[in-house]
């Protein structure tokens, strides 16, 4: 489906969506300020200088513009035939004190949430957006992730240490991509190199990515909101893959002690691989031999079916979870569409399970005891974080389709193009080009995914997040 940009006009309908978004949080109980000791807490935190300096080293970070919670910083060499990457992660159980005021809050609150009126952050900007995070050319204590890869791009070693280090430069995606497309000399440089053996790594384990457009809700200076969507960049897949080696390398370190938390998922059953294939049937780009990893890596995304393909095989990624384990290491560790085991290590400053992760991880790799805060909270570990996806599940969804409501108040009454993406009984999900909406509309005779149609838009409701559509 084209990508497109699409403004709610200042009108009644523009307040009206601010205050549905306004009342969004309290509705689902999500946190909004931090408590005074919490602040206090935060301001006052310290981390102990770590022992090793790698502050010589030209760490870079690489994030959305404008982004100020910097969990990772990279750099990269090549190594003879192969390649050295350091990967440095915000020291985050350094600054936090167990038991404390900081770590109380965040155990309530578990991710970072991402309004479309700004954010709900795990930890107070003192830490998350200043002390802990890895901005540039300051120094900052980080626990480093070395991997020594070999020409193909596989792990041959890799070792985790505390170290004080200070960034060199802070990139983003568009302006990297660009300057990659360019040609320029960049920290960034071998990322291509690097990200795309990295790929064929994945490939080579049976893993998957499925890299749907992103779709944000966004809020333009003169206070209209738009949904963006877009298809990752390919420095983004580059990038996700650096994180992704650190995860397996957590999990494997964990694994081998016996103690430590996952994040798994199952693979997808033969049912859903049978309704699957019969969705790339009707689109017309049937998937017929080989893994379903590979097909997805192989759709064209400029095709404009690739979106409702995309969309369907989003069933196959279902029932991720976490996995606490400590004495024995679980019988099902894989997370399948990885491939791999896999533990959340790398974003400490906006997810909670992180520090576990970071923690337990350090401790294993300097032979020490796992800290015992770490060991007896394991257990509420997959509960607070259930807990926080759902809350973020539901303001995402419940923003965006107040969003779509706003943005299809002029049309009422009016019949506009839309495309079938999924049939689910007598409703299908349809997409809208212009404006870029995502709907609901009852079935009719000969629908099914990739049908163009026209819809009537029937009626909307701002404050519900509700668009009524009739076929």
């Amino acid at each position: 489906m084209p990508q497109r940009r699409s403004h709610v006009a200042p009108s009644a309908a523009q307040t009206e969506l601010a205050a549905a978004l306004s009342a969004l949080r309290e509705e689902l109980d999500a946190p909004q300020e931090f408590s005074p000791d919490v602040l206090a807490e935060a301001e006052n935190a310290t981390a102990p200088e770590p022992g090793l300096d790698l502050r010589a080293v030209p760490f870079a970070t690489l994030d959305p513009a404008g982004s100020m919670d910097l969990d990772q910083a990279f750099h990269l060499e090549r190594n003879g035939d192969g390649f050295t990457v350091r990967y440095a992660i915000a020291d985050v159980p350094s600054f936090v004190a167990p038991g404390g005021a900081v770590d109380a809050e965040a155990r309530r609150r578990g991710q970072t949430l991402y309004a479309a009126d700004g954010t709900v952050p795990l930890h107070p900007k003192a830490l998350s957006e200043d002390k802990a995070s890895l901005l540039p050319d300051v120094d900052r204590p980080a626990l480093v992730w070395t991997f020594d890869l070999d020409s193909a791009g596989a792990v041959s070693a890799f070792r985790l240490e505390r170290a004080l280090i200070r960034s060199r430069a802070k990139l983003d995606y568009v302006a990297t991509q660009a300057s990659l497309d360019r040609g320029e000399d960049s920290p960034a440089s071998l990322l291509p190199v690097i990200g795309a053996l990295r790929i064929e790594q994945e490939r080579m384990r049976g893993g998957a990515s499925l890299n749907l457009p992103d779709e944000e809700v966004v809020r333009a200076p003169d206070g209209t909101y738009a949904i963006e969507r877009r298809s990752p960049l390919a420095v983004e897949d580059w990038n996700a893959q650096l994180s992704l080696m650190t995860g397996m390398a957590a999990a494997s370190l964990m694994l081998d002690a016996n103690v430590g938390v996952l994040r798994t998922m199952p693979q997808p059953d033969k049912k859903s691989f049978e309704t699957f294939r019969h969705q790339t049937e009707a689109l017309g780009r049937p998937w017929t031999t080989g893994r379903y990893g590979d097909y997805l890596r192989e759709l064209d995304r400029e095709d404009p079916l690739t979106l409702p393909i995309l969309e369907a095989a989003a069933s196959l990624f279902r029932g991720a979870g976490y996995v606490v384990f400590d004495g024995t290491a679980p019988a099902d560790a894989m997370q399948a569409a990885i491939g791999a085991p896999y533990a959340h290590a790398t974003a400490p400053l906006r997810r909670l399970v992180d520090r576990w992760s970071l923690a337990i991880c350090l401790a294993i790799s300097q032979d020490q005891e796992v800290p015992a805060w770490a060991r007896e909270s394991l257990k509420e570990l997959p509960s607070l974080m259930q807990e926080s996806a759902q809350r973020a599940s539901r303001l995402d969804s419940a923003t965006v389709n107040c969003v779509e409501a706003a943005l299809l108040t002029p049309f009422v009454g009016t019949t506009i193009d839309a495309t079938v993406i999924a049939v689910h009984g007598d409703r299908a999900t349809v997409q809208i080009a212009d404006p870029a909406v995502t709907a609901s509309a009852p079935v009719r005779a000969g629908m099914t995914p990739g049908t163009s149609i026209r819809v009537k838009v029937q009626r909307v409701d701002i404050a519900e997040g509700q668009v009524e559509l009739t076929t």
